[in-house]
């Protein structure tokens, strides 16, 4: 099977940075990926890359044509009605094909899906940070995406809202009868959200891939000792 994204000794510089160096992975369909690190380490970076946000300065990086969506840690919120700021994105997206009418009939289906369609009608910049994650989760799933980026969705929400997002993100990826999985790459430094959400982890230091491996080998301390000692001492750091 081809790889929905692949990246060939991938590098990027930004401004005079380097911000990744030499990065060879590849993601497959239906793979539930983590990006770790510490912060600055280059997780939301390389995320961006894989997304198509920030274009790589070296090597070569290969995106299979496909429906995909990214959630951001604050995400931006246009100042008008919740159901609005669903229904804009997705009769903006020529290839949906949709009329004004038939975008926010979608919309108010992902809306009710998240639990916003009492709040349809708010103006998004008003909602709490909890809503404002689910709007955005709404915006994602009303597109239908193959390829799901998450840039650490939870970090800004208190315990019941991280809850309500985990059990949304999971409602979103599962597989349907009428669609697969939903192919899931996201950074994170929770790693008990990692270890509920991945079916791999990638640990990422000064730019460069020091780890990657399932998610049950990354958190066995003497595999992961023997794959990469920098990744052992940082989750240890994590952990204790």
């Amino acid at each position: 099977m081809k790889p929905l994204i692949s990246l060939k000794q991938v590098g990027l510089k930004l401004g005079h940075v380097q911000a990744l160096s030499h990065v060879t992975l590849s993601i497959h369909e239906g793979e539930q990926v983590a990006l770790i690190g510490a912060n600055g380490s280059g997780k939301s970076t390389l995320l961006r890359v894989l997304n198509g946000l920030h274009r790589v300065t070296e090597g070569a990086m290969h995106l299979a044509p496909c429906r995909q969506a990214m959630l951001f840690q604050r995400p931006h919120m246009l100042r008008t009605s919740s159901l609005n700021n669903v229904a804009i994105g997705l009769w903006l997206d020529r290839s949906l094909g949709l009329s004004w009418q038939q975008a926010k009939l979608r919309a108010l289906d992902a809306l009710s899906l998240v639990g916003l369609a009492g709040v349809k009608s708010q103006n998004a910049a008003t909602l709490s940070g909890g809503q404002q994650q689910r709007l955005a989760l709404a915006r994602a799933w009303a597109k239908g995406p193959e390829l799901l980026f998450l840039d650490e969705p939870t970090a800004s929400l208190d315990p019941p809202a991280k809850r309500e997002i985990e059990a949304l993100v999971h409602q979103l990826i599962e597989p349907q009868a009428t669609k697969p999985a939903t192919t899931l790459v996201f950074a994170s430094h929770n790693l008990g959200q990692v270890k509920r959400w991945a079916s791999r982890v990638i640990y990422i230091e000064q730019g460069r891939v020091m780890a990657d491996l399932p998610t049950t080998d990354f958190f066995n301390a003497e595999c992961l000792k023997q794959h990469s000692y920098q990744a052992f001492l940082f989750l240890q750091g994590e952990t204790s």
